[in-house]
């Protein structure tokens, strides 16, 4: 029954950090825009959610040992391998994966080798801004419904 009531919480938990991991890529694209030779990182929010999502149903399901616990969060093979740090830090089921980290496509050559074009930058971080807020308000109305709820009114 509880789960229920979280599932959207989690949801919208896991959104929120994906939106600032997305937000720390894009103010690192624009503080190394004159940087040469750096390339722009990104990463397609909507499948990070579902690759956390799922990582999420699966250790729900499932024990950690039969899954293959921290090993199989970090995509290394064998227990004994050192894991990779996971970029959204604290996730704890799965989270965003340093090599989920893609590279931006480049809209404009530049002689120096560097593929930041600020105004593509600057409208994804306003964009991302913006949905970062509209999460934080749907995890608000979330805990204002169950409130009410609880409190019988």
């Amino acid at each position: 029954m509880l789960d229920k009531l979280t599932d959207r919480l989690d949801f919208h938990g896991n959104a929120l950090l994906l939106r600032s991991e997305r937000q720390r890529a894009l103010a690192s694209n624009i503080a190394n825009a004159d940087t040469p030779g750096y390339v722009a990182r990104d990463f397609k929010f909507s499948d990070a959610l579902r690759e956390v999502g799922e990582a999420s149903a699966a250790s729900s399901r499932a024990p950690a040992a039969l899954q293959g616990g921290a090993a199989r969060q970090y995509g290394t093979t064998d227990p004994r391998h050192i894991p990779l740090p996971s970029a959204v830090a604290g996730t704890g089921n799965g989270g965003l994966s340093v090599s989920t980290l893609g590279y931006a496509v480049q809209a404009q050559p530049n002689m120096d080798g560097n593929t930041v074009d600020m105004d593509r930058e600057r409208a994804a971080f306003m964009d991302n801004a913006v949905r970062y807020e509209a999460t934080l308000r749907f995890i608000n109305g979330n805990a204002k419904t169950m409130l009410s709820a609880i409190q019988g009114q």
